[in-house]
């Protein structure tokens, strides 16, 4: 017999390409864990349709004027908080950066004081300000009780936001130092000051950096507003408490502050989106050409 006839089966033969299947390859792993994940959801859609949840509360407090007068107090504090969060994270970032060692030991301690301790530590110590300093101003010139000063508003803005300036300065900090240093060096070669450096050329190639982690702490922001019904600023939280403190109906209300929270989170998750494709086209134009 001849040796070739027995390595290469004959044309018709059932090894043939032609009459090979392709089977896709299975994932068991993945369909179990869909499963499983399905399970759980009905479980927890069927737990809320029989569990002992009035939802018609749900629906009339869903637009109750004091629960939007709260999301208008939560969204004034996210907008105002975050203001100053920015502006002493970008002044305490250039601070870190500089060459004065004096400044740059002062960032250092503010971020160390400021990350150490906690939001809700520091609002408290914010409202009860009074306690240390009785009176604010320049004695003989002009003072003002502090009780008078430190409203439940601007306790909370000073509390988030000084604590949000720690964190934004890291964040504005990473993003300098991933530009260029050729880009700095060319910037003064053409006799760019200082300031004008970082706004033309420095800040608008670092946002893409930025962009993300900052619009995250945004988001945070939102739900960190939620502390300050401790010190009782009237945000959609702090409302939802008082209206189940009288009408006794707290999962209710719970859910509609929950609504809320979601459906604000998820519009600024929307425009994060945009703006993150906003600064980074050039990138993408640079990675499409590669």
């Amino acid at each position: 017999m001849n040796v070739a006839s027995l390595a290469t089966p004959p044309a018709d033969s059932k090894y043939e390409i032609a009459h090979l299947k392709l089977v896709p390859k299975r994932h068991i792993g993945r369909m179990i864990a869909a499963g499983i994940v399905l399970l759980l959801f009905a479980g927890l859609v069927r737990a809320f349709s029989v569990g002992q949840i009035e939802w018609t509360y749900v629906r009339d407090f869903l637009f109750a004027p004091a629960i939007l007068a709260g999301l208008y107090n939560t969204l004034l504090m996210t907008v105002a908080a975050m203001g100053l969060g920015i502006v002493l994270g970008v002044v305490i970032a250039i601070m870190r950066i500089s060459g004065n060692p004096v400044l740059s030991s002062i960032a250092i301690g503010y971020i160390w004081v400021f990350r150490g301790a906690p939001a809700l530590l520091q609002l408290m110590l914010w409202f009860n300000l009074a306690l240390i300093f009785p009176t604010l101003g320049i004695p003989g010139l002009f003072e003002f009780r502090t009780v008078d000063v430190m409203t439940p508003f601007v306790a909370a803005v000073l509390g988030l936001g000084i604590s949000q300036g720690a964190y934004t300065s890291e964040v504005v900090r990473s993003g300098l130092l991933s530009v260029d240093s050729g880009q700095y060096e060319a910037a003064r070669t053409i006799g760019m000051t200082q300031m004008m450096m970082l706004r033309r050329i420095v800040l608008p190639q670092a946002m893409r950096v930025m962009v993300p982690p900052v619009g995250n702490e945004v988001i945070g922001m939102v739900k960190l507003t939620s502390l300050a019904s401790v010190i009782q600023y009237s945000e959609i939280l702090h409302n939802a408490q008082i209206i189940y403190f009288a009408n006794t109906r707290v999962l209710e209300l719970l859910l509609v502050a929950s609504f809320w929270y979601l459906l604000v989170v998820s519009v600024l998750s929307i425009g994060q989106h945009y703006i993150e494709r906003y600064f980074g086209r050039g990138s993408k134009s640079i990675r499409s050409s590669m």
